[in-house]
């Protein structure tokens, strides 16, 4: 399934700076991992974001949010944003600042043996 690359190449290009950056690819599409956790990523045309249970209620209303569902279930603390919700760089940036906050405090996945 492809992915919007020009959407992956703007938030590769956001968090260039940051150190420990890894693309890898999974969910059908790129994920952003930081320090060994999934941080922000693409599913074809959106931006599936790490939040956390904290941000995630109010970022529901936000503009192009909506909730991850992934095998049926809604995944808390993970939101897709459409288009609509980072149409300018403030809202763009608002959804890898979230990502990138998070990302401090996150679990990483536990290894598999």
């Amino acid at each position: 399934m492809a992915y919007d690359e020009q959407l992956s190449d703007r938030i590769r290009e956001a968090m260039a700076a940051l150190p420990n950056l890894e693309e890898k690819y999974m969910f059908g599409g790129i994920c952003y991992m930081l320090n060994g956790k999934m941080c922000v990523g693409v599913v074809q045309d959106e931006m599936m974001c790490r939040i956390g249970p904290d941000a995630y209620e109010e970022a529901l209303h936000r503009t192009g949010c909506r909730e991850m569902v992934f095998t049926g279930k809604p995944m808390k603390g993970y939101v897709y944003v459409s288009a609509d919700g980072m149409k300018t760089k403030k809202d763009f940036d608002h959804w890898i600042d979230l990502c990138v906050a998070y990302n401090k405090t996150a679990k990483a996945a536990k290894k598999k043996k």
